[in-house]
């Protein structure tokens, strides 16, 4: 049981309010304020999930208008590009997890970091959907003595782009960003022009027009396994389950290439489904780094550091919580 709430920044919103609804649930005596700009949505959600409150935050304050009121972890759901939130948790000396940063942009939070590494635990939780296709791939990568190829397939339905944070951060990731960084025969390079397109397969067979993208999914396998190549692609349009006349989905596929444990070649192909979209699976990335960050999985609570998601969540017990939530995960026909 932690006594200082846990502080949802833009908890309102569509991923905020689902990872309030994920640590209620998991959580039941944990506090939580939900803070936003406009304090009836942000008590709104807070009367919904019980035992939180509503907040209204000004990120041009240092003390984000909470004033000396204690706050136990942050997480945020929007772009801060003051870093307001983060010197708020370092000043604190609690934990703090942003998930809106691209791979180009993460030099302000670092260095914010490097210039007080024992303040606060720091966590770049910017993989995709907060971890849902690497923290996947680390467990699937158990069954390789050797891992050539990650190659990451995300399909993101046009129906599915989330609220006003989420329009804006895909927008700024996938139009006004640098080219994409994979990794090629071990070397990362710039993918731009025709190299950056792509082709995505369904889980339902199609073939979709794509393009290469990378979150931090990328850098962080490829420290990970050691896969010399690693690639992230993604698609936006029909989802598998809209084209058979159902409501939308988000799907990830992840594809594996490299020899097993016997030096024998091996290749596996997972596919990952939620049928209701992005959000749930961002918000368990997001409420799984929480409990252990401040200790609510019954361990004790996480030192200052810069941390990924996979330094805190285990892959297993991600798969298990998944399917918990209603999400599927199958092997997929190898090609």
């Amino acid at each position: 049981m932690i006594n200082d709430p846990i502080l949802l920044l833009g908890g309102s919103g569509i991923v905020g309010r689902r990872t309030a609804q994920f640590l209620r649930a998991a959580n039941p005596t944990a506090p939580v304020l939900i803070g936003g700009r406009d304090l009836a949505r942000a008590s709104d959600v807070a009367a919904g999930i019980g035992h939180a409150e509503g907040v209204a935050l000004d990120l041009a304050a240092d003390d984000l208008g909470l004033g000396g009121r204690p706050v136990g972890a942050v997480a945020i759901f929007l772009k801060d590009d003051t870093l307001a939130a983060l010197r708020f948790a370092q000043a604190r000396k609690v934990p703090h997890i942003s998930i809106s940063s691209g791979t180009f942009e993460i030099a302000p939070e670092v260095s914010a970091y490097i210039h007080n590494p024992t303040a606060a635990p720091v966590v770049l939780g910017s993989e995709w959907l907060a971890g849902a296709a690497t923290l996947p791939a680390l467990e699937f990568v158990k069954a390789f003595g050797r891992v050539d190829d990650i190659t990451i397939g995300v399909l993101l339905d046009e129906q599915d782009i989330g609220g006003p944070a989420a329009a804006i951060d895909l927008h700024r990731l996938t139009e006004v960003a640098p080219t994409a960084l994979p990794r090629r025969d071990g070397a990362f390079f710039w993918r731009v022009g025709d190299e950056a397109r792509a082709t995505y397969r369904a889980v339902d067979g199609t073939e979709m027009e794509a393009f290469a993208y990378s979150p931090f999914d990328i850098a962080a396998l490829s420290a990970a396994t050691g896969a010399p190549n690693v690639q992230v692609n993604i698609a936006v349009g029909v989802s598998s389950t809209r084209r058979r006349g159902e409501p939308m989905s988000t799907e990830i596929i992840l594809d594996l290439a490299g020899e097993d444990h016997a030096g024998q070649p091996l290749r596996t192909r997972h596919a990952i489904v939620h049928p209701e979209g992005q959000a749930p699976l961002t918000a368990l990335g997001v409420t799984m780094m929480l409990e252990r960050l401040v200790g609510l999985d019954g361990k004790p609570p996480s030192p200052a550091g810069l941390y990924l998601p996979e330094h805190l969540v285990d892959p297993a017990e991600y798969l298990r919580r998944l399917e918990q939530i209603g999400g599927t995960v199958s092997k997929a026909e190898v090609q």
